[in-house]
């Protein structure tokens, strides 16, 4: 549970980081970085709380 934590937070971490080389830059493909790695970082966070959710309820 807390590597998974930590493994989301670097990940946002990481997508805001490619958001603020793409503010600082201009070159799009560290926009496109940042929302690749925002949506799968997303996803993966849901899948998570979708398997707490299913626990729960079993």
């Amino acid at each position: 549970m807390l590597l998974f934590r930590w493994a989301m937070l670097m990940l946002l971490l990481a997508s805001a980081v490619c958001f603020a080389f793409y503010a600082g830059t201009g070159q799009a493909r560290f926009k496109r970085y940042g929302l690749i790695t925002l949506k799968w970082t997303l996803i993966a966070a849901f899948a998570f709380f979708a398997v707490l959710i299913l626990e729960r309820l079993a």
